[in-house]
């Protein structure tokens, strides 16, 4: 049975045209800031073989840094190859639901050992409930751990969107709640298969790891999150 309705639920509605406004102010001041430049596949490293897959949104394509080597792709590389010869691809797109990336994800051939997801804050945005975002995760699970042969999962956590630079109050708390509600049905998915691991990055509040959008990470923000996916994907090796 559903849970009982929050208060950030119930109080979205008078607050709806404020919301509204304040989303599309967000939304017309924004900086558009392209995915970087680079190649999304390729071979680094030495080592036991390692076949790499990152999937997801904008985070996951690297906005926010210049080029996917300051990127989460290019970062991850760089500690991965230290122990492996990582054959990677990058599978993500600038506002990427998960629906999204599980109907790309699809139409993708090959296996992989390892696989990076990034996927939340476009649900979020997008009004996704915790049970479609909870069936989605699953699904997506199935799919990589099942067709595409992944025995090792990093889920990135949705983020805490209450603490994004770019979005006023009372936005900000709004989709700050719906994202940790969205989060705690990723972790429940991944509990769910032995072979996920749910990734929470605990960043400091640092306006170095903010992109100028103050929306999207930062070079430093990526190398702290491929850090972090890097030691789990090592400790489940």
């Amino acid at each position: 049975m559903p849970g009982p309705i929050a208060a950030d639920q119930i109080l979205r509605v008078p607050l709806l045209p404020l919301l509204a406004a304040q989303a599309l102010a967000v939304r017309r001041s924004a900086h558009l800031l392209p995915e970087p430049s680079g190649p999304r596949e390729g071979r680094e490293g030495r080592g036991p073989r390692l076949r790499l897959l990152i999937a997801g949104d904008s985070s996951a394509a690297g906005v926010g840094a210049g080029t996917q080597k300051q990127a989460l792709a290019g970062q991850l590389l760089r500690q991965l190859g230290r122990h492996y010869s990582v054959e990677w691809r990058l599978e993500a797109a600038t506002g990427q639901t998960t629906r999204d990336a599980l109907e790309r994800l699809r139409r993708l051939q090959g296996a992989f050992d390892v696989a990076v997801t990034a996927l939340g804050v476009n649900d979020v945005t997008r009004l996704t409930t915790r049970a479609q975002f909870a069936a989605r995760q699953d699904e997506m699970l199935r799919h990589l751990t099942g067709a595409l042969g992944v025995r090792r999962v990093v889920m990135t956590g949705v983020p805490p969107m209450h603490r994004f630079p770019a979005l006023p109050q009372p936005l900000a708390w709004v989709l700050g709640r719906q994202a940790a509600r969205l989060d705690q049905a990723m972790q429940e998915a991944a509990a769910r298969f032995p072979q996920a691991r749910h990734l929470a990055l605990h960043l400091p509040d640092d306006p170095a790891l903010a992109a100028p959008d103050g929306y999207h990470p930062s070079p430093r923000a990526y190398a702290l999150w491929a850090e972090a996916a890097a030691r789990i994907i090592r400790d489940q090796g």
